[in-house]
């Protein structure tokens, strides 16, 4: 079996654990490559005899990998997924981190995990992602596409911006507001809830769209086909404005329009036997908890 394994960090306590996770590879005979920082980090904080290969970019990797190992947290499977990008390896999350909603995997219970993994007992959940396009031509570096959410917000502003929408080509509304979130089923956990859209079941065919404080009190978050294309166009009092996907952050002009639209390729999430989307709502977000219980 070929793995990859990325990581962004080295926590204090998470040393042992990557450790751990190396020396059970090694014991099933993997072929294991490292994200060149990330073995970087390791050298400097282990003493490791073993030799790894190592990859730099995406154009490194290929279909010949079998699973694709994210050390860290939600952000760093974010991460992971612009190396994995359209090649269809599944990823396996485990949780160094905080909260984790995609790295399920708690590190004290790697070596079942792994076992479990390798023995197939797991399940693939596929996870659509959102496209970008804009009028400009800009290629966001060659990353134009989101696993969480694409939004749209405000510039070194305090004021409002507008963001005018449309669904499959037909108006919707104007938001006025600090920005708009566009959704995806996975990214309904993220920042969309803290805004308070809805949580959405993975495999749900639907983007929601949620403003950001928006000043028209009436508006609620709308969940949209994926067979639809999103359109936006920004105005305000600032010639700029700022758009994120996931965790990377461009800047626009005002007056450009924005297509979202269903990526055509889907990121493989590994899930364990006995795991699921809604043990994770009980688990993560307390659902259920009550004295009375």
């Amino acid at each position: 079996m070929k793995v990859g394994i990325y990581g962004q960090f080295y926590h204090k306590n998470s040393g042992q654990y990557i450790q751990q996770l190396l020396e059970l590879l090694d014991e099933r005979s993997a072929e294991v490559v490292i994200e060149k920082n990330f073995l970087k980090l390791i050298h400097d904080n282990e003493s490791i005899k073993k030799d790894y290969s190592y990859f730099s970019t995406f154009k490194e990797l290929d279909t010949s990998y079998d699973l694709f190992f994210s050390i860290g947290g939600d952000g760093t499977i974010l991460k992971t997924v612009t190396y994995v990008r359209d090649l269809g390896i599944p990823i396996v999350g485990i949780n160094t981190g905080r909260l984790g909603f995609l790295a399920t995997i708690r590190k004290e219970e790697i070596q079942t995990s792994v076992n479990q993994i390798f023995e197939g007992e797991y399940t693939v959940s596929r996870r659509s992602l959102l496209q970008i396009e804009s009028s400009c031509g800009k290629d966001f570096d060659g990353i134009n596409f989101a696993l969480n959410e694409i939004a749209v917000s405000r510039k070194n502003t305090t004021s409002m911006i507008t963001v005018h929408t449309k669904v499959d080509n037909e108006f919707l509304t104007s938001y006025w507001s600090d920005g708009l979130i566009v959704s995806t089923p996975t990214g309904s956990t993220g920042y969309s809830l803290s805004c308070g859209g809805p949580i959405i079941m993975p495999e749900t065919c639907s983007f929601l769209l949620t403003p950001i404080a928006p000043h028209n009190l009436n508006m609620r978050p709308l969940s949209v086909s994926q067979e639809y294309e999103i359109t936006l166009t920004i105005s305000g009092r600032e010639e700029e404005h700022l758009v994120s996907l996931d965790s990377r952050t461009y800047i626009l002009k005002n007056e450009t329009e924005i297509t979202l639209k269903k990526a055509p390729f889907e990121i493989n999430m590994v899930c364990l036997k006995g795991e699921s989307f809604l043990k994770t709502l009980r688990e993560k977000l307390l659902w259920g908890e009550d004295k009375r219980n």
